[in-house]
């Protein structure tokens, strides 16, 4: 099984920019997208015909183009669920949870903290609720992996030039220190596993160019439950995809 996330920056302008072609040729049987920034309404039909291996779930933010997210699953049979259950996150349309048969995917767009740490309160908190509701799904037995754009660089490995982004949402001690605290309930971040020392960003602004300067951040991610570790095969970044300032992320499991 392979599951790729993805933060597409807006869907209608990633589709128009072929980023569907990349998943076309990569084929996926799970596709996560964050910030789709549209309704289902608002995507042309021949655009929706492209879906057309997949059951699609949608999970817009009440605000029109702003957040929302898109999950993907090719002909297995899945119950999909909308938000964590908090009013005041799901009405951004930050999260949808996909139940297979071993384990629970969260589709997940974590808040940005605003360039005035504005929102970095609610971020925080989105966190918190989002652990909750994971420690008690660990509590019932149930495995989980997370995935999506977590909008925080754990360690400096994980951004270009730590130093002068130490004051910037992102990379703030407060922020980071969320991630420890995944780890520490029960949680691998499964890349890091795998590769301890590699360099490898997601995320690189449009602006000067950052791409191909390689300036730029790991904020997309593969949590898993340890349980799991026994059937990853392999976590794979495509930093070479285009269509989005955000780069697809794939987890590839030895599972049905």
């Amino acid at each position: 099984m392979k599951i790729t996330t993805w933060n597409v920056a807006g869907l209608r302008a990633f589709i128009r920019k072929n980023g569907w072609g990349w998943i076309c040729q990569h084929d996926p049987d799970v596709i996560c997208l964050q910030e789709i920034k549209a309704n289902p309404d608002q995507i042309a039909a021949e655009d929706q015909a492209l879906f057309a291996p997949y059951q699609t779930f949608w999970n817009p933010a009440d605000r029109k183009g702003y957040s929302g997210t898109l999950t993907f699953v090719k002909e297995i049979s899945v119950q999909f669920k909308k938000g964590l259950g908090i009013d005041r996150f799901d009405h951004e349309g930050r999260t949808i949870q996909t139940e297979f048969d071993s384990f629970t995917l969260f589709n997940l767009y974590v808040p940005n903290g605003g360039r005035d740490h504005s929102r970095v309160p609610f971020k925080l908190d989105f966190y918190a609720a989002l652990l909750d509701l994971c420690d008690s799904m660990h509590a019932e037995g149930k495995n989980i992996i997370i995935c999506g754009d977590i909008n925080t660089s754990h360690q400096e490995i994980d951004v270009n030039n730590p130093k002068s982004k130490s004051k910037i949402t992102g990379f703030l001690p407060e922020e980071r220190i969320w991630i420890n605290k995944f780890l520490e309930h029960g949680f691998l971040d499964v890349f890091r596993d795998l590769y301890p020392e590699k360099i490898q960003y997601t995320y690189w602004s449009y602006i000067n160019n950052q791409r191909a300067k390689n300036n730029g951040w790991r904020l997309d991610y593969f949590l898993i439950s340890e349980a799991l570790l026994p059937i990853v095969r392999d976590v794979e970044t495509h930093p070479d995809a285009l269509g989005s300032d955000h780069c697809p992320v794939s987890l590839i499991l030895n599972a049905p």
